[in-house]
């Protein structure tokens, strides 16, 4: 059985997006939002953490991870 899961890049991008160009931007314009921005960045790695421990365990169970580039896209041959 292959279990669907995001690509570890859409996390990545959103993470870089999120330190290099909405932290500069908050630090000029919105200082006192910069509390729940750097939350946010927290939850992303939490949650990109997560989902590696998630496959870790189902490739022990000798199920296969099947990385999506996108919604609609279907699923990939065994």
């Amino acid at each position: 059985m292959q279990i669907p899961v995001p690509a570890h890049v859409h996390y990545e991008i959103a993470l870089r997006l999120l330190e290099r160009q909405t932290v500069v931007a908050v630090l000029q314009a919105d200082y006192a939002g910069l509390e729940d921005l750097q939350e946010l960045i927290r939850t992303l790695r939490k949650a990109l953490a997560q989902q590696k421990l998630l496959e870790e365990r189902w490739e022990r169970q000798g199920r296969q991870v099947d990385y999506r580039w996108s919604y609609d896209e279907q699923p990939s041959a065994p």
